[in-house]
């Protein structure tokens, strides 16, 4: 059905390696099987930056390291996995990463964790986002989640891990499936995880208490790690944090083989007798001119990508509507949330669409080809013709770009984050402590973006007027319940957050609400009919695959 996605913010958050470096005091050394690391130290934090936590040469399954002899340096940030180029509509404000090196040989940690410890830490794995397109483990600077967690007594080590992304994380078609290296990206956080499982005790962390979160593509990910399937992955983590990226429906794996046949015939391997071969043989530069040529989360087929996650009975065992549906899904406590505006990001290159009978056309055939004109008919009803119902919601006639701007923008947001988001929250809340929140901080200064995709960011990861949120989340990471902390820390959360499942004064499931006046608890009940739509109509298709 649909694809994904998205941005990594890193111009608001990361320092580059030579300022992370700069204040290099003194040096920690830890040996490991395959090699002996050194790291840094600075004020409170110790670090261990571009640590190998595996090899994988093209198109191929990751596998354990290289042995190294001698004291390594892990002082800096390691190169990132190759980038699919993108370019971001004008006047949105958000650009691509560029980085100081790209490598194929991108398998690369960092670990941030307090200089002074005693104790084995809870950890905090996590993935990044950037539409399974761009992105790297240095886009999110989790420093300042480190200090405070020192700051008020609960404290954590934090693990980033690269990942392989675009076709080269994410190739499908049957010679994908023959050769069993479906899902690359996916295969790379789980190696990683399972690094986190052998060797984070050296460095102070507790393989027993991992809580895996992610923004994104790196929620999305997150969330389809923690669905049963024959790679268990579930088993590696005990929390999930999931920040604007639920387990969405999927295409299975043979759906991808016109964008693997586009490749080989865009890369000169047509003749050859064993196209992936050729494909791995490929000049880098010629293979990434090829993958720049794809659609990508800016092009007018926006969010239905050609590079992306798959159903592949392996990784993905079903589709995940399916397997939430059958209760296939990890028993752990989980934090779910997303931004008011999910979609208007994403709504940029569809500006030309102008008409209803060009929103229709445009959503049958990018997203929803196999439903019926009477469902049709219903959608249209359901995300109507009428920019007051629109997104950025709330927000009156304002910001509407063109006459179907803000219906795109509200249709692409439900469809992606929130309808999934809540499907995931109505079963798991049944089966486990599950908790919600919507950000709608930037509604009266965003403009057409309004509460955007990933704008929740600052709550969770910065110390700024309030510390509610990464108070919350140092919580859950130390306790698995955001709102009970460890019994030596000083924070000073305010906010009682209940269960999902828990009434609120307006309906009957709740989430913590972060907006430009406050915060407060309101109920998870907007625009149910459209969202229960568009969930029945993925079960129905799921069903039928």
């Amino acid at each position: 059905m649909i694809s994904l996605l998205f941005l990594p913010l890193s111009i608001l958050f990361r320092p580059d390696s030579a300022a992370a470096t700069a204040g290099l005091t003194s040096a920690t050394i830890v040996p490991l099987p395959y090699g002996t690391f050194r790291g840094f130290t600075t004020g409170n934090l110790t670090q261990f930056l571009g640590l190998p936590f595996g090899q994988a040469p093209r198109f191929e399954s990751p596998r354990e390291p290289a042995v190294m002899h001698g004291v390594q340096n892990a002082t800096s940030f390691g190169p990132a996995c190759p980038q699919q180029k993108i370019t971001t509509p004008p006047g949105i404000g958000v650009v691509a990463n560029t980085y100081p090196a790209v490598s194929e040989e991108c398998l690369t940690l960092d670990i941030f964790r307090p200089t002074v410890t005693n104790a084995k830490l809870p950890v905090f794995v996590w993935i990044y986002g950037g539409g399974f397109e761009v992105g790297n483990s240095r886009d999110y600077d989790l420093t300042p989640v480190v200090e405070r967690s020192i700051e008020i007594g609960e404290p954590i080590l934090v693990v980033t891990a690269n990942y392989r992304v675009n076709a080269l994380g994410f190739l499908a078609g049957k010679e994908v499936a023959a050769a069993g290296i479906s899902n690359l990206g996916l295969r790379d956080q789980k190696f990683a995880l399972e690094w986190v499982q052998k060797h984070i005790s050296a460095f102070g962390g507790d393989p027993n208490r991992v809580v895996l979160g992610g923004v994104s593509a790196g929620s999305i990910s997150a969330a389809f790690l923690t669905l049963d399937n024959k790679q268990h992955s579930n088993t590696l983590f005990h929390g999930a944090f999931l920040q604007s990226g639920p387990a969405i429906p999927v295409h299975p794996l043979a759906d991808g083989q016109t964008d693997y046949d586009g490749l080989v015939t865009a890369t000169n391997c047509t003749a050859s007798s064993d196209t992936l071969a050729c494909l791995r043989r490929v000049p880098f530069d010629s293979l990434m001119a090829a993958v720049n040529n794809t659609a990508n989360m800016f092009s007018y087929s926006s969010l239905n990508l050609a590079w992306a996650p798959r159903i592949d009975g392996d990784v993905i065992e079903y589709d995940p509507f399916v397997s939430i549906s059958r209760g296939l899904y990890g028993k752990i406590p989980i934090l779910a949330g997303m931004c008011d505006d999910e979609g208007t990001l994403f709504s940029f290159s569809t500006l030309n669409v102008t008409t209803d009978a060009e929103f229709l056309e445009y959503v049958h055939s990018n997203y929803l080809s196999l439903t019926s004109k009477d469902q049709m008919a219903q959608l249209s009803r359901l995300f109507p013709d009428d920019p007051t119902q629109g997104s950025p919601f709330d927000t009156g006639t304002a910001n509407q770009l063109t006459p179907e701007f803000k219906r795109l923008a509200a249709f692409q947001g439900d469809l992606i984050i929130a309808s999934p988001r809540r499907f995931l929250l109505e079963h798991a809340s049944s089966t486990q402590n599950v908790w919600g929140w919507l950000n709608k901080v930037g509604k009266a200064t965003n403009g057409p973006i309004g509460a955007a995709h990933a704008s929740d960011t600052p709550i969770w990861f910065t110390t700024g007027e309030t510390t509610v949120g990464i108070d919350a989340l140092l919580n859950f990471i130390n306790t698995l319940d955001p709102n009970c902390p460890t019994k030596y820390s000083t924070g000073n959360t305010s906010i009682s957050w209940p269960k999902w499942n828990s009434p609120s004064s307006s309906g009957s499931s709740s989430l913590l609400t972060f907006s430009d006046t406050g915060i407060n608890i309101t109920a998870d009940n907007f625009r149910s009919n459209a969202m229960d739509f568009l969930n029945n109509l993925r079960v129905e298709e799921a069903g039928s695959s």
